[in-house]
């Protein structure tokens, strides 16, 4: 009877929490509606009394939600963990697809806000009279917010749950969207602080909750495909409502976006289970058991001892014996992401002036560059058909290999002037590169890892991947970002490392059980054939 009132309670604390959150956003709105008759132009006007409520609402809600979220956390997981876990070759029904399409429109959302950076800061500029290097300050709160949400979310969701976290990081949306009617650059500061910490938190745990509901045999191309679904629909989202929006309601509106795309993210999250096996994890057998009949499973699926053997091996190993043989795969990964955040918020930043140094017009650098990723748009498509058909472990490497093949082409070229091929196919073979890392950095990242340890792991990675860029936004600001012959050739360094460290230490996940993945075992591509 306790357990019911506590669940019920907790119930009415998220949701009375979501709704204080909601009416300090609405407070906020009289101040946006001011502007209409100036193109929402509200630099140096006053914040009134109701605002100022707002925003305090908005903190206790957040707060407030939290608690209803974050249960509270048994003291002793259960020794032994019932072996109730789906057959590898279970099929996908319709929950599974319906979870896959809230998943990708989470990370749609969750990718949109970072990338309306882009958009807001022409029109930043121009309101409140500020120039290229304190706007540089907007994105260097928005990075420096996902890597803190990256690492606080993926430790939030291994001690309260995939669920608690997402649901969490998409209340904090709604409350960030006040930065439309703040007058203040300073205060869009602060708030894109918090924008970024949202979005770097449901990434990767989005990656960990997928990683452990689908089928083994679905698992890497749907962890994949819905990773690159995200990200080329999290950019796309951001720039056609930009061209939508901006030319009638300015650039404000693009922050305000966030309310209504946060609150469809609440409102779906009945349909948004818990993790079974962070549940199992746990000893929450009843609700894991609970979990597995919404996806058709209501017998014990492992009765005829399928991975039992690893799970049992799993069960007898402390956390201290397994994070030895993951220190290598760890140091890899940490190297891959660290080395792709350079070449995404450095040389791929940084190139365009460097085609226009070179004597190329600013129209013929954008058109190259644009040609160069249409080109390697389909890479999606291919990296989840090596992934998942192929090689999870081979396919990281060859993602890395045509990453740094690029970037050697690309430094000679701008060395020497002497390239590996034509311009676009250096730039292409760079963008080719970098899109397969990470479109299947975080899918490999999340199956490599316990689950005790996995938000957290994937967590890491997914901050990794963001501060090259803080470092990459530093020197832009110092105005000391390097030639891009130096900047190119020194990133490919750290790929060609990632690349020898994941051939030596990396496993390949493709068709095993997540429980076998739990083992200290590395398993080779015929092993999982």
């Amino acid at each position: 009877m306790t357990d019911v009132f506590d669940k019920r309670r907790s119930v009415l604390a998220f949701w009375v929490g979501c709704a204080a959150v909601t009416a300090g956003v609405l407070s906020h709105v009289p101040m946006f509606l001011m502007g209409s008759s100036n193109h929402y132009v509200l630099a140096g006007m006053p914040m009134g009394t109701p605002m100022v409520l707002g925003m305090f609402a908005i903190v206790a809600g957040i707060a407030l939600a939290g608690y209803g979220l974050l249960p509270k956390v048994p003291h002793q997981p259960n020794a032994t963990v019932e072996l109730i876990s789906p057959p590898e070759n279970a099929p996908l029904t319709g929950r599974h697809w319906g979870v896959a399409g809230l998943l990708a429109l989470a990370l749609i959302i969750d990718i949109m806000k970072p990338a309306s950076l882009g958009f807001v800061t022409p029109g930043m500029r121009s309101e409140y009279g500020i120039g290229v290097r304190t706007v540089a300050w907007l994105p260097f709160a928005a990075l420096a917010g996902t890597v803190v949400g990256s690492f606080v979310w993926g430790a939030l969701a291994d001690l309260y749950g995939r669920r608690a976290a997402i649901l969490l990081s998409s209340v904090m949306f709604i409350g960030t969207s006040i930065c439309g009617a703040m007058p203040s650059f300073w205060w869009n500061v602060g708030m894109c602080f918090l924008m970024g910490a949202a979005a770097g938190g449901m990434l990767p745990v989005a990656y960990a909750l997928l990683a452990e509901i689908m089928p083994t045999r679905h698992r890497g191309w749907i962890l994949v495909l819905i990773g690159g679904i995200g990200s080329v629909g999290g950019f796309f989202a951001a720039s056609a409502l930009s061209a939508l929006l901006q030319p009638e309601y300015g650039w404000r509106v693009m922050w305000l976006l966030n309310f209504p795309t946060g609150l469809l993210l609440v409102l779906l999250s009945p349909l948004l289970p818990e993790s079974m096996r962070f549940l199992q994890q746990m000893g929450r057998g009843d609700e894991a058991r609970a979990t597995l009949a919404k996806f058709g499973i209501t017998r014990r699926p492992d009765a005829d001892g399928s991975a039992a053997g690893a799970a049992s091996a799993v069960q007898g190993q402390s956390p201290a014996a397994i994070r030895p043989a993951l220190t290598g795969l760890t140091v890899a990964l940490t190297i891959g992401a660290l080395g792709w955040s350079l070449v995404n918020f450095g040389v791929l930043l940084w190139l365009p002036s460097a085609l226009v140094a070179q004597g190329q017009s600013v129209a013929a650098a954008s058109g190259l560059i644009a040609r160069s990723t249409l080109i390697a748009a389909p890479i999606i498509l291919v990296s989840t058909w090596l992934y998942s058909r192929w090689s999870s472990k081979g396919c990281v490497i060859v993602m890395l290999a045509i990453t740094a093949f690029g970037l050697f082409g690309l430094a000679l070229r701008f060395y020497s002037h002497v390239g590996l091929g034509s311009s676009v196919f250096d730039v292409v073979f760079v963008i080719i590169g970098s899109s397969g890392v990470i479109a299947v950095l975080l899918p490999y990242t999340s199956e490599n890892y316990p689950v005790r340890v996995r938000g957290r792991a994937t967590g890491w990675i997914a901050g990794c991947s963001k501060i090259g860029g803080l470092f990459a936004q530093v020197l832009s600001v110092a105005g000391l970002a390097p030639p891009i012959a130096i900047a190119a050739a020194a990133t490919g360094v750290p790929v060609m490392i990632a690349l020898a460290l994941v051939a030596r230490y990396g496993r390949e996940t493709r068709l095993r059980d997540l429980r076998d993945l739990e083992t200290t075992k590395r398993i080779t591509p015929q092993a999982a054939s």
